[in-house]
């Protein structure tokens, strides 16, 4: 009896850490194929208006982490569609991708080493 009340206790644990994880750090490889499977995702570069400038991907929508309206402007964002984030480097997009889980966004994907890890791995940019 007290083994399967534990066991019940741990798949419970279990189902809801895996139902908490929304956000997904994946690398740029991971990131293009996710883009391209799933054609109605939005893609969010968070870095300033000055770096989008020197180059992000295409089809990116700029919406700048440190701006005061961030918040406001990805509310208004569809929740159910798969959002891709990231920024430069990797530290503001982590934080992003946070905040979007806690906002009740379902499926969030981070690059990994943000565009900087992108431009490395041979992965065109729009400028």
């Amino acid at each position: 009896m007290r083994y399967t009340l534990q066991l019940l206790l741990l798949s419970l644990l279990v189902s809801f850490t895996a139902s908490a994880q929304t956000s997904r750090k994946v690398t740029p490889q991971e990131f293009e194929n996710k883009m391209k499977e799933l054609k109605s995702a939005t893609l969010l570069d968070v870095r300033t208006q000055s770096e989008y400038a020197q180059g992000h991907l295409a089809q990116a929508t700029l919406m700048d982490f440190y701006s005061s309206d961030f918040q406001t402007r990805v509310a208004k964002l569809d929740k159910s569609k798969p959002v891709f984030v990231y920024c430069a480097v990797g530290g503001r997009s982590a934080s992003a991708a946070s905040m979007l889980s806690s906002m009740g966004f379902k499926e969030i994907y981070d690059l990994q080493g943000g565009i900087n890890g992108w431009i490395q791995a041979k992965k065109p940019i729009v400028k």
